[in-house]
């Protein structure tokens, strides 16, 4: 059996280096797809609507 061997310090970097590539892809994933930082919505909204003209009523009987 080999004693005194210990592997965990390289892999350790090498997770570090690839979260780091995780995290910086993530947030240029949500630049490009929100439309980036600078992105102002314009938004002109104009709703114009008229009432219908209510039919006259109807005349009395003997008017």
């Amino acid at each position: 059996m080999a004693e005194g061997t210990s592997n965990s310090g390289g892999n350790s970097g090498l997770a570090f280096i690839v979260g780091a590539l995780v995290v910086v892809v993530a947030v240029i994933a949500f630049v490009v797809y929100s439309g980036g930082f600078t992105q102002k919505k314009s938004i002109d909204v104009n709703v114009s609507a008229s009432a219908p003209k209510m039919p006259d009523p109807p005349k009395p009987p003997g008017s």
